[in-house]
């Protein structure tokens, strides 16, 4: 009986020993056939930059986005994106041509001075932009206060999170207007930040600081792109 018994542990163990083997050599050939089944699969036909805006939805809100502003190809479809990266011409505000378009990754001093930059991004869950100016800024922010143009203008300590930039926010309409603004440094140009909080979704967007001769016109601009886009909370 003892020897029945160890036989039959053994058969059982070769049982599982061969189902092992045979797992293993059946995931070794799907992974090497998944590549070329990849390439067999039919692929969704690239959108042309000419075609109708898209549907795109960001954190729950849907923006109707013209392709020709989307910097990264693969962005370039309809449905719902964690993050999709614009750039529009300065000051027409239209989408530019695909062949001057400059690389995603480009420094700001190494983009052309005449663009305008647009993140639209789900919300990390930070706070909004008008919440930061209330109760974040201020404990970071020295003392002076200078006012030109119409704007407000007030620098952030050495050692802050905010070092070698400006807040600057045109103290009428704060909630429209508000920037953090680097400092001109070597041939570096400075480059604004505005942010905007649309339900989920963070609006973010980019341009060079020498546009603030004409700041009226800057924000007249970005309400006019925000309203183009149509953002629509679902």
């Amino acid at each position: 009986m003892a020897y029945a018994g160890m036989m039959g542990r053994r058969r059982h163990s070769g049982w599982l020993g061969r189902m092992l083997v045979l797992l293993l050599g059946m995931l070794v050939a799907g992974l090497a056939g998944a590549p070329v089944a990849y390439m067999l699969w039919p692929q969704p036909k690239a959108i042309s930059p000419d075609a109708p805006s898209l549907p795109i939805t960001v954190g729950g809100v849907v923006f109707n986005v013209p392709p020709a502003a989307i910097r990264v190809k693969m962005q370039r479809r309809a449905g719902i994106q964690a993050r999709v990266d614009l750039m529009f011409v300065w000051p027409s505000l239209v989408p530019p041509g695909a062949a001057i378009k400059p690389p995603l990754d480009a420094a700001p001093h190494l983009a052309v001075a005449d663009r305008l930059f647009i993140t639209l991004a789900a919300s990390d869950g930070t706070l909004p932009p008008g919440d930061r100016l209330r109760t974040i800024y201020p404990r970071y922010a020295e003392h002076g206060v200078v006012r030109t143009d119409g704007l407000r203008v007030q620098g952030f300590r050495d050692g802050s999170p905010y070092q070698s930039e400006e807040l600057i926010l045109d103290p009428g309409a704060p909630e429209r207007f508000l920037l953090r603004c680097t400092r001109p440094i070597g041939k570096t140009p400075a480059i604004c930040l505005h942010e905007r909080r649309i339900g989920g979704a963070d609006v973010t967007v980019r341009f060079p600081r020498e546009w603030l001769s004409d700041w009226r016109s800057v924000a007249n601009g970005i309400d006019r792109l925000v309203a183009e886009l149509k953002p629509m909370v679902q």
